[in-house]
């Protein structure tokens, strides 16, 4: 007996088609991931995408910002400590964290910078965590006798080679994250010429556990079928769909201009490559004529009178 599939909740049916949408961005960026493929790997119609976000880019809109929003908290609770360098040590800890348990999610943010994401780019991101650090680093300065007008410049130069680090560690995962964190914390906090041979995490970053991040409300129904679709609403849909294909037209038209203009610049290349071969060609012909020349310049000025004069003595003797 074949037991019927549960039908999934409005909510559960959102969530799903994140997760899905979440991994083919991840995998493919945006413009290589399409509403059709969403909707298949989901096994639904493309209206019931439509349905719950309006099309792709709303989609995207919503997986940026949950990273965003998830990343952003993870830095914010590391950032609550009271040592300026126990807020370092765990606001890198938090970022190689997220990049080490939400690798899909951190692909997304620093692959793609499309303007469909609605909040705004990977340097955007990094932009709002440095407003935040540089709070931190203001005190810091100040209790120092430092300028603190120069605190949002250092925020920027230590989150982005917090970041930058964190993009090359996605890849090579070597060493361990609190490795990785208390070089970048020892180079941040010493400098180079105080680097420490040997750095490790405190031990009060090392014996912190982070408050689990609770996701992000949204507002969802609870339906248990997406709900029948209004004629303004297929309207809307429709409009939707013609855009992008007038935007696929469009990349393919692009394409091809592309690949039309490599193929003029290839042919002019040829061209003066083939040029080139001709004229060093007659520069290599006209040489050897003028060598030729020479030879026999030399033969009827010097080697001949030799030879005259050497028939006449033979005669003479």
């Amino acid at each position: 007996m074949t037991v019927p599939r549960k039908r999934m909740t409005g909510r559960e049916r959102r969530e799903q088609l994140i997760r899905i949408s979440r991994a083919l961005f991840a995998e493919k960026g945006f413009d290589a991931t399409s509403i059709e493929e969403v909707a298949a790997h989901a096994q639904v119609s493309k209206p019931v995408v439509y349905e719950h976000f309006g099309g792709k880019e709303g989609l995207y809109a919503v997986v940026v910002d949950r990273e965003m929003q998830k990343l952003l908290g993870m830095i914010t609770e590391a950032l609550a400590a009271s040592h300026s360098l126990i807020k370092l040590e765990r606001a890198a800890l938090a970022l190689l964290r997220y990049i080490e348990e939400s690798s899909e999610g951190f692909q997304i943010l620093v692959r793609d910078s499309h303007a469909a994401s609605g909040t705004g780019t990977f340097a955007s991101l990094i932009s709002e965590i440095a407003s935040q650090v540089e709070d931190v680093l203001a005190d810091e300065f100040h209790s120092r006798g430092y300028d603190p007008h120069l605190a949002p410049m250092y925020a920027q130069m230590l989150v982005g080679m917090v970041a930058l680090t964190g993009q090359w560690w996605l890849d090579v995962r070597k060493p361990s994250r609190e490795e990785v964190a208390a070089h970048l914390v020892n180079l941040a906090w010493n400098g180079l010429t105080g680097l420490n041979p040997s750095p490790q995490i405190t031990a009060a970053t090392r014996n912190h556990t982070p408050r689990p991040m609770a996701p992000k409300p949204v507002d969802l129904d609870d339906d248990d079928e997406p709900r029948e679709l209004s004629e303004k609403e297929r309207r809307e849909v429709e409009k939707v769909r013609i855009r992008e294909q007038r935007e696929a037209d469009k990349a393919r038209e692009r394409d091809l201009k592309e690949r039309e203009r490599n193929l003029r610049e290839a042919e002019k290349a040829a061209d003066r490559a083939e040029k080139l071969r001709q004229r060093e060609a007659r520069l290599a012909e006209r040489a050897a004529r003028l060598a030729e020349k020479d030879r026999e310049k030399i033969i009827v000025e010097r080697i001949l009178p030799l030879a005259i004069e050497s028939a006449e003595t033979e005669q003479t003797e």
